[in-house]
Protein backbone atom coordinates (compact mmCIF):
# COMPACT_ATOMS: atom_id res chain seq x y z
CA UNK A 1 0.00 0.00 0.00
CA UNK A 2 1.45 3.44 -0.76
CA UNK A 3 2.51 6.10 1.30
CA UNK A 4 1.19 8.96 1.28
CA UNK A 5 2.48 12.79 2.05
CA UNK A 6 0.32 15.85 2.79
CA UNK A 7 2.85 18.42 3.80
CA UNK A 8 4.61 17.67 6.29
CA UNK A 9 2.22 14.87 7.60
CA UNK A 10 3.33 10.82 6.24
CA UNK A 11 0.41 8.66 5.99
CA UNK A 12 0.47 4.82 6.17
CA UNK A 13 -1.34 3.93 2.98
CA UNK A 14 -4.08 5.84 1.17
CA UNK A 15 -7.13 4.34 1.92
CA UNK A 16 -9.01 7.39 3.80
CA UNK A 17 -12.19 7.37 5.62
CA UNK A 18 -14.30 10.37 4.43
CA UNK A 19 -15.96 13.08 6.70
CA UNK A 20 -19.73 12.06 7.03
CA UNK A 21 -21.91 14.59 9.23
CA UNK A 22 -23.71 12.57 11.71
CA UNK A 23 -21.35 9.45 10.82
CA UNK A 24 -17.90 10.27 11.54
CA UNK A 25 -17.80 11.19 15.00
CA UNK A 26 -15.10 9.96 17.75
CA UNK A 27 -16.23 6.16 18.27
CA UNK A 28 -17.05 5.60 14.53
CA UNK A 29 -13.39 6.90 13.18
CA UNK A 30 -11.69 4.55 15.92
CA UNK A 31 -13.31 1.61 14.61
CA UNK A 32 -12.52 2.51 11.00
CA UNK A 33 -8.85 2.94 12.24
CA UNK A 34 -9.07 -0.03 13.44
CA UNK A 35 -10.20 -1.89 10.97
CA UNK A 36 -7.08 -0.13 8.82
CA UNK A 37 -8.23 3.01 7.57
CA UNK A 38 -5.45 5.36 6.81
CA UNK A 39 -6.42 8.79 7.43
CA UNK A 40 -9.89 9.45 9.44
CA UNK A 41 -11.76 12.56 9.00
CA UNK A 42 -13.60 14.44 11.65
CA UNK A 43 -17.65 15.85 10.95
CA UNK A 44 -17.58 18.98 9.54
CA UNK A 45 -17.26 21.55 12.43
CA UNK A 46 -18.24 25.58 11.82
CA UNK A 47 -16.23 27.91 11.98
CA UNK A 48 -18.65 30.14 13.40
CA UNK A 49 -20.02 27.50 15.80
CA UNK A 50 -15.87 27.19 17.06
CA UNK A 51 -16.07 31.28 17.18
CA UNK A 52 -19.00 32.06 19.00
CA UNK A 53 -18.40 29.17 21.50
CA UNK A 54 -21.43 26.98 20.49
CA UNK A 55 -21.45 24.16 23.28
CA UNK A 56 -21.96 21.40 20.66
CA UNK A 57 -18.85 21.92 18.84
CA UNK A 58 -16.54 20.65 21.78
CA UNK A 59 -17.43 16.80 20.82
CA UNK A 60 -17.21 17.22 17.38
CA UNK A 61 -13.68 18.34 18.01
CA UNK A 62 -12.99 15.60 20.01
CA UNK A 63 -9.80 13.08 18.71
CA UNK A 64 -8.21 10.69 20.48
CA UNK A 65 -4.57 9.68 20.06
CA UNK A 66 -4.79 6.31 18.57
CA UNK A 67 -6.79 7.64 15.71
CA UNK A 68 -4.31 9.95 14.31
CA UNK A 69 -3.59 10.93 11.77
CA UNK A 70 -6.87 12.78 11.72
CA UNK A 71 -8.15 15.40 9.36
CA UNK A 72 -10.29 18.34 10.97
CA UNK A 73 -12.54 19.50 8.75
CA UNK A 74 -14.09 22.97 9.01
CA UNK A 75 -16.57 24.92 7.17
CA UNK A 76 -17.52 28.93 6.60
CA UNK A 77 -17.88 31.61 4.19
CA UNK A 78 -16.01 34.17 6.52
CA UNK A 79 -11.70 34.26 5.76
CA UNK A 80 -11.07 36.28 8.47
CA UNK A 81 -13.22 33.83 11.16
CA UNK A 82 -11.89 30.63 9.37
CA UNK A 83 -8.70 32.20 10.01
CA UNK A 84 -8.87 32.89 13.41
CA UNK A 85 -10.66 29.80 14.34
CA UNK A 86 -7.54 27.51 12.41
CA UNK A 87 -5.36 29.11 14.30
CA UNK A 88 -7.50 28.75 17.48
CA UNK A 89 -7.82 25.34 17.55
CA UNK A 90 -4.23 23.99 15.65
CA UNK A 91 -2.50 23.62 19.18
CA UNK A 92 -5.44 20.82 19.07
CA UNK A 93 -4.34 16.60 18.21
CA UNK A 94 -5.37 17.14 15.51
CA UNK A 95 -2.29 16.78 11.71
CA UNK A 96 -4.38 18.20 8.60
CA UNK A 97 -6.86 21.45 8.60
CA UNK A 98 -9.59 20.29 5.97
CA UNK A 99 -11.88 23.15 4.59
CA UNK A 100 -15.10 22.13 3.37
CA UNK A 101 -16.16 23.76 -0.09
CA UNK A 102 -18.20 20.37 -1.34
CA UNK A 103 -21.44 19.95 1.11
CA UNK A 104 -24.44 20.02 -0.89
CA UNK A 105 -26.48 20.43 1.80
CA UNK A 106 -28.90 23.03 1.29
CA UNK A 107 -29.13 25.21 4.86
CA UNK A 108 -24.92 24.92 4.44
CA UNK A 109 -25.43 25.89 0.26
CA UNK A 110 -28.13 28.65 1.78
CA UNK A 111 -25.40 30.43 3.85
CA UNK A 112 -22.43 31.02 1.19
CA UNK A 113 -20.67 27.86 2.37
CA UNK A 114 -19.69 24.17 1.68
CA UNK A 115 -20.03 23.90 -2.43
CA UNK A 116 -21.83 27.48 -2.64
CA UNK A 117 -17.69 28.56 -2.68
CA UNK A 118 -17.25 26.32 -6.52
CA UNK A 119 -19.43 29.54 -7.29
CA UNK A 120 -16.97 32.15 -5.98
CA UNK A 121 -13.52 31.33 -6.77
CA UNK A 122 -12.12 34.12 -5.47
CA UNK A 123 -13.91 34.40 -1.85
CA UNK A 124 -13.01 30.54 -1.77
CA UNK A 125 -9.00 31.67 -2.54
CA UNK A 126 -9.32 34.32 -0.21
CA UNK A 127 -10.43 32.00 2.70
CA UNK A 128 -7.93 28.93 1.64
CA UNK A 129 -5.10 31.55 1.76
CA UNK A 130 -5.89 33.22 5.24
CA UNK A 131 -6.16 29.43 6.71
CA UNK A 132 -2.92 28.39 5.08
CA UNK A 133 -1.49 32.02 6.42
CA UNK A 134 -2.59 31.32 10.01
CA UNK A 135 -1.56 28.08 10.57
CA UNK A 136 1.29 25.67 10.74
CA UNK A 137 -0.40 22.67 10.23
CA UNK A 138 -0.99 21.64 6.44
CA UNK A 139 -4.36 22.68 5.29
CA UNK A 140 -6.15 20.32 2.20
CA UNK A 141 -9.62 21.19 0.57
CA UNK A 142 -12.67 19.27 -0.44
CA UNK A 143 -14.89 20.05 -3.25
CA UNK A 144 -16.78 18.74 -6.19
CA UNK A 145 -16.96 18.74 -9.61
CA UNK A 146 -18.93 21.59 -9.39
CA UNK A 147 -22.14 23.32 -8.77
CA UNK A 148 -24.98 23.21 -11.00
CA UNK A 149 -25.98 20.25 -12.92
CA UNK A 150 -23.78 20.61 -16.22
CA UNK A 151 -20.77 22.63 -13.96
CA UNK A 152 -17.16 21.70 -14.10
CA UNK A 153 -14.69 23.75 -12.95
CA UNK A 154 -12.83 21.32 -10.57
CA UNK A 155 -9.90 21.71 -12.56
CA UNK A 156 -9.55 25.33 -12.43
CA UNK A 157 -10.66 24.96 -8.52
CA UNK A 158 -7.83 22.93 -7.72
CA UNK A 159 -5.51 25.00 -9.52
CA UNK A 160 -6.54 28.05 -7.18
CA UNK A 161 -6.28 25.66 -3.86
CA UNK A 162 -2.89 24.64 -5.31
CA UNK A 163 -2.01 28.62 -5.99
CA UNK A 164 -3.11 29.07 -2.21
CA UNK A 165 -1.23 26.96 -0.73
CA UNK A 166 -3.53 24.08 -0.15
CA UNK A 167 -1.12 20.30 -0.03
CA UNK A 168 -3.93 18.18 -1.39
CA UNK A 169 -7.54 18.24 -2.51
CA UNK A 170 -10.57 15.93 -2.39
CA UNK A 171 -12.56 15.67 -5.24
CA UNK A 172 -16.37 14.37 -5.50
CA UNK A 173 -17.07 13.71 -8.69
CA UNK A 174 -20.67 14.84 -8.91
CA UNK A 175 -21.79 18.52 -8.93
CA UNK A 176 -23.92 19.79 -6.21
CA UNK A 177 -26.80 19.55 -7.86
CA UNK A 178 -26.12 16.09 -8.02
CA UNK A 179 -25.92 15.31 -4.67
CA UNK A 180 -24.93 11.69 -4.52
CA UNK A 181 -27.16 10.27 -6.84
CA UNK A 182 -26.44 9.30 -10.54
CA UNK A 183 -23.12 7.99 -11.41
CA UNK A 184 -19.93 10.05 -10.54
CA UNK A 185 -17.63 11.64 -13.42
CA UNK A 186 -13.99 10.17 -12.53
CA UNK A 187 -12.60 11.51 -15.78
CA UNK A 188 -12.55 14.88 -13.56
CA UNK A 189 -10.63 13.24 -10.80
CA UNK A 190 -8.76 12.41 -14.25
CA UNK A 191 -7.98 15.76 -14.95
CA UNK A 192 -7.40 17.56 -12.03
CA UNK A 193 -4.69 14.68 -10.87
CA UNK A 194 -2.97 15.42 -14.36
CA UNK A 195 -3.26 19.51 -13.71
CA UNK A 196 -1.80 20.08 -10.08
CA UNK A 197 1.38 18.65 -8.23
CA UNK A 198 0.08 18.24 -4.65
CA UNK A 199 -1.65 14.91 -4.04
CA UNK A 200 -5.22 14.34 -5.12
CA UNK A 201 -7.74 12.34 -3.21
CA UNK A 202 -10.76 10.37 -5.39
CA UNK A 203 -13.70 10.55 -4.23
CA UNK A 204 -17.37 9.04 -5.49
CA UNK A 205 -18.83 5.47 -6.62
CA UNK A 206 -16.53 3.45 -4.32
CA UNK A 207 -18.59 0.89 -3.09
CA UNK A 208 -16.66 -2.02 -2.82
CA UNK A 209 -12.75 -2.71 -2.60
CA UNK A 210 -12.88 -3.40 -6.72
CA UNK A 211 -13.78 -0.16 -7.20
CA UNK A 212 -10.83 1.50 -5.22
CA UNK A 213 -8.50 -0.47 -7.94
CA UNK A 214 -10.64 0.15 -10.94
CA UNK A 215 -10.84 4.17 -9.81
CA UNK A 216 -6.75 4.21 -9.53
CA UNK A 217 -6.29 2.77 -12.89
CA UNK A 218 -9.11 5.21 -14.42
CA UNK A 219 -7.54 8.21 -12.71
CA UNK A 220 -4.12 7.59 -11.27
CA UNK A 221 -5.28 9.38 -8.18
CA UNK A 222 -3.04 9.27 -4.87
CA UNK A 223 -5.26 7.89 -2.89
CA UNK A 224 -9.05 6.93 -2.12
CA UNK A 225 -11.47 8.29 0.41
CA UNK A 226 -14.52 6.31 1.23
CA UNK A 227 -17.79 7.64 2.57
CA UNK A 228 -21.43 5.93 2.59
CA UNK A 229 -19.51 2.62 1.58
CA UNK A 230 -18.17 2.75 5.59
CA UNK A 231 -21.34 3.44 6.92
CA UNK A 232 -21.95 0.01 8.90
CA UNK A 233 -18.71 -1.45 7.60
CA UNK A 234 -15.55 -0.12 9.05
CA UNK A 235 -13.76 -3.40 7.38
CA UNK A 236 -14.01 -1.86 3.97
CA UNK A 237 -10.38 -0.51 4.96
CA UNK A 238 -9.00 -3.67 6.53
CA UNK A 239 -10.53 -5.38 2.89
CA UNK A 240 -9.47 -2.67 0.56
CA UNK A 241 -5.75 -3.41 1.58
CA UNK A 242 -5.81 -6.93 2.13
CA UNK A 243 -7.46 -6.93 -2.14
CA UNK A 244 -4.84 -4.44 -3.35
CA UNK A 245 -1.92 -6.34 -1.84
CA UNK A 246 -3.32 -9.81 -2.72
CA UNK A 247 -5.57 -8.95 -5.88
CA UNK A 248 -7.98 -11.07 -4.14
CA UNK A 249 -11.59 -10.70 -2.65
CA UNK A 250 -11.16 -10.90 0.54
CA UNK A 251 -14.65 -12.64 2.34
CA UNK A 252 -17.75 -10.17 3.97
CA UNK A 253 -17.48 -10.50 7.87
CA UNK A 254 -19.70 -12.62 8.98
CA UNK A 255 -23.04 -12.26 10.97
CA UNK A 256 -21.33 -12.93 14.18
CA UNK A 257 -19.21 -10.02 13.53
CA UNK A 258 -21.10 -7.93 12.35
CA UNK A 259 -23.15 -8.66 15.89
CA UNK A 260 -20.09 -7.77 18.15
CA UNK A 261 -19.01 -4.94 15.94
CA UNK A 262 -22.71 -3.60 16.46
CA UNK A 263 -22.45 -3.97 20.29
CA UNK A 264 -18.57 -2.85 20.42
CA UNK A 265 -19.78 0.14 18.41
CA UNK A 266 -22.87 1.20 21.38
CA UNK A 267 -20.48 0.67 24.09
CA UNK A 268 -18.03 3.05 22.62
CA UNK A 269 -21.41 5.35 21.36
CA UNK A 270 -22.85 5.17 24.66
CA UNK A 271 -19.61 5.87 26.46
CA UNK A 272 -18.53 8.94 24.69
CA UNK A 273 -22.28 10.29 24.43
CA UNK A 274 -24.36 8.73 27.60
CA UNK A 275 -27.28 5.99 26.84
CA UNK A 276 -30.19 8.38 26.16
CA UNK A 277 -28.02 10.01 22.95
CA UNK A 278 -25.69 7.05 22.17
CA UNK A 279 -28.15 4.27 21.67
CA UNK A 280 -30.87 6.67 19.67
CA UNK A 281 -27.87 7.19 17.55
CA UNK A 282 -27.14 3.23 16.90
CA UNK A 283 -30.43 3.12 15.80
CA UNK A 284 -29.16 4.49 12.15
CA UNK A 285 -25.89 2.41 12.84
CA UNK A 286 -27.59 -1.06 13.67
CA UNK A 287 -29.79 -0.62 10.21
CA UNK A 288 -26.63 0.05 8.08
CA UNK A 289 -24.53 -3.12 9.81
CA UNK A 290 -27.71 -5.14 8.91
CA UNK A 291 -28.22 -3.76 5.46
CA UNK A 292 -28.85 -7.07 3.63
CA UNK A 293 -28.70 -9.57 5.74
CA UNK A 294 -31.21 -12.58 5.37
CA UNK A 295 -34.69 -11.45 6.72
CA UNK A 296 -33.50 -8.17 8.24
CA UNK A 297 -36.57 -6.52 7.28
CA UNK A 298 -38.54 -6.82 11.10
CA UNK A 299 -34.58 -6.94 12.64
CA UNK A 300 -34.11 -3.63 11.61
CA UNK A 301 -37.55 -2.33 12.12
CA UNK A 302 -36.91 -3.74 15.87
CA UNK A 303 -33.59 -1.82 16.43
CA UNK A 304 -35.18 1.61 15.17
CA UNK A 305 -36.88 1.49 18.36
CA UNK A 306 -34.29 0.59 20.96
CA UNK A 307 -34.21 2.35 24.12
CA UNK A 308 -31.16 0.82 26.08
CA UNK A 309 -28.07 -1.21 25.40
CA UNK A 310 -29.81 -4.47 27.07
CA UNK A 311 -32.92 -3.75 24.96
CA UNK A 312 -30.09 -3.71 21.64
CA UNK A 313 -28.72 -6.91 22.86
CA UNK A 314 -31.33 -8.39 23.04
CA UNK A 315 -32.43 -8.50 19.80
CA UNK A 316 -28.81 -9.22 18.52
CA UNK A 317 -28.60 -12.23 20.28
CA UNK A 318 -32.32 -13.23 19.42
CA UNK A 319 -32.10 -12.56 15.33
CA UNK A 320 -28.17 -12.61 15.16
Amino acid sequence: MNTLKIGDVTIDGNIILAPMAGVTDLPFRLLCKECGASLVYTEMVSAKGIFYKNKNTETLLTIDESERPVSLQLFGSDPDIMAKVAAQIEPRNFDIIDINMGCPVPKIVNNGEGSALMKDHKLAGKIIDAVVKAVNKPVTVKFRKGFGASDDCAEEFARMAEYYGAKAVAVHARTREQYYAGKADWDVIKRVKKAIKIPVIGNGDIYDVTDIKRMYEQTGADAFMIGRAARGNPWIFKRAKEYMRTGEIPDYPSSSEIAQMILRHADMNIGFKGEYTGIREMRKHAAWYTQGLKNSAKFRDMLSHIKNYDELCKIIYKYM
